[in-house]
């Protein structure tokens, strides 16, 4: 089994065997921040699955830092059977990128911005929007390394609650996390495989006609527990609750 605890550094593409460069911001990360030295080891991933432990040969540190890598070994971790969208609320200030880091190390196999109609961010379209976009994909690049994930999820653009309801339609299971109804998550029959869509709502909640809308694509809605959660640690948590109920931890 990979040495989980290495640190991993994400590269465009891996070599099969001999040696590799890494350079850019990933290897002045590397030299400066995590300060590697020559005969330490490390993981390379291509964020779409292919990882490779390598060895250092060389450091170069400095603003064109570089390190010279012999691969030990490679390796390819194939998505889980069962795989979870969250569909986060857009939220005010860095809760939202909270919440994309919380999911992303969590398991999130993907995120979808969702402009709710109770959501105080709206990320209009241009040049704001797109910042606010960049932020999130960064947070889940950032935490998929943190977590040692060999898979970056993937952000999505941001979508309105028409076009949500369509992605639910498309889905084995649509869970709508809602502290207001009587369900609980762990009352729900889950599939083993395909994709559950899980709908994390903005602070103020999620409205009547957004929920009637969302069941109408097939959605269910559930709670997860006694406790009102807040938007940025729930999706976390219901993924660690979808973990120990279905095979994704197997």
């Amino acid at each position: 089994m990979p040495d989980t605890t290495l640190p991993v550094f994400l590269a465009t593409a891996l070599p099969e065997s001999g040696r590799a460069v890494l350079d850019g911001e990933e290897a002045r990360h590397a030299a400066t921040v995590r300060r590697l030295r020559v005969g330490e080891q490390l993981v390379l991933s291509d964020g779409a699955g292919a990882m490779a432990r390598c060895t250092v040969e060389a450091v170069q540190a400095g603003r064109d830092a570089q390190l010279t890598l012999a691969v030990v070994e490679r390796w390819t971790e194939e998505p889980p059977a069962l795989r979870v969208h969250v569909a986060q609320a857009l939220v005010k200030g860095d809760r939202g990128e909270l919440a994309v880091e919380l999911a992303t190390e969590a398991g999130a196999d993907a995120v979808v911005p969702w402009r709710a109609a109770r959501s105080v961010a709206r990320w209009e379209d241009g040049a704001r929007g797109d910042k606010a976009l960049a932020r999130w994909r960064a947070t889940a690049r950032s935490a998929a390394k943190q977590a040692r994930r060999a898979h970056i999820p993937d952000v999505t653009e941001p979508v309105g609650t028409r076009e949500l309801a369509q992605l639910a339609a498309t889905m084995s299971r649509t869970l709508v996390l809602e502290s207001g109804v009587t369900s609980r998550l762990t009352e729900v029959d889950l599939p083993d495989t395909g994709d559950i869509l899980l709908v994390v709502g903005p602070e103020g909640g999620i409205t009547d006609d957004e929920l009637a809308t969302l069941r109408a694509a097939g959605a269910i809605a559930v709670r997860l527990g006694p406790a009102v959660l807040r938007t940025s640690t729930a999706a976390a948590v219901a993924l660690g609750a979808l973990g120990a109920l279905t095979s994704r931890w197997h």
